[in-house]
């Protein structure tokens, strides 16, 4: 097995609303904002190369929107999936496997793109099979009022159309063991209904993509839960939680979401679980 930071882009999102309740004189030390309240983000994605399958996790905003709509994320830089990809040698079409998260716009929508003439849509990986899970699918079809602007039909329905689409299953606590996909699952409702957390047993370590159960390393506190988040009392719990098996068992924590932080690992402190290394994910990766 060999896995590969893959960047989708990089954006910018208002700092209070990736903090909620926390003030912004506690969270600038670790996320500093510009003169319009803006921190850095990014959309960093993972490739799993495992035997004849090319496993990518996430896959960020795409470009098939609006210049309005990417206005309001101010996106900089020039990283691409594509681009990213192609540093590694792999193009889309090699993609065995899409696993998605969750469906919020900045996690699948590099999945689909407009078709030829821009009629309509269709899969950005053809060859891929689609991962959700049915609980969470349904959450995104029938959009709650709060998180219907973050699920965007166009990103969500062309992957069930086009017959690529396949549900994982769904455990009866919180960790689903040795998925369709190889790795083991951690199921988190707090930002949104059964977001997916996935465990990858690599060389030894355990590698967590953390998507926006920890967005960047400044979220570590347990009160610090993003204002998108739909049950932040259940986040609280949730993060609890897993930081502590986290610290516990030593493992590597791979951040979406964190432009500056690639991985990082935690340990126990008489504050609570908090940061203990910052690594590159090209020194745990090779």
């Amino acid at each position: 097995m060999t896995l590969y930071p893959i960047n989708a882009g990089n954006f910018k999102l208002d700092g209070g609303a990736m903090f909620g309740v926390v003030p912004r004189t506690l969270w600038q030390r670790t996320n500093p904002a510009d003169a319009n309240n803006m921190i850095d983000l990014t959309a960093r994605c993972l490739l799993i190369e495992d035997g004849n399958r090319l496993i990518l996790i996430d896959n960020g905003m795409g470009n098939k929107q609006s210049e309005k709509f990417f206005g309001y994320y101010h996106l900089w830089g020039d990283a691409s999936l594509e681009s990213s990809l192609k540093k590694y040698g792999f193009h889309k079409d090699d993609i065995t496997d899409v696993f998605l998260t969750h469906l919020h716009f900045d996690h699948c929508g590099g999945g689909i793109e407009w078709n030829k003439d821009k009629t309509g849509y269709q899969p950005a990986f053809k060859n891929a099979t689609f991962w959700s899970n049915k609980e969470h699918w349904q959450w995104a079809t029938q959009p709650n009022r709060r998180e219907r602007a973050s699920f965007l039909k166009e990103n969500i329905l062309p992957m069930e159309e086009s017959g690529q689409l396949k549900f994982t299953a769904i455990p009866n606590n919180a960790i689903l063991k040795n998925s369709e996909l190889g790795f083991d699952i951690f199921f988190a409702d707090g930002h949104t209904d059964k977001q997916m957390i996935p465990m990858i047993n690599y060389k030894g370590k355990t590698i967590c993509f953390m998507a926006d159960l920890l967005p960047t390393a400044g979220h570590l506190p347990l009160p610090y839960v993003m204002g998108y988040d739909t049950r932040p009392l259940l986040t609280l719990d949730e993060k609890e939680k897993f930081l502590n098996l986290a610290a516990e068992n030593a493992y590597y924590l791979f951040l979406e979401h964190d432009a500056h932080n690639e991985i990082i690992t935690v340990k126990k402190t008489e504050k609570g679980v908090r940061l203990k290394d910052i690594h590159s994910a090209q020194d745990i990766f090779n």
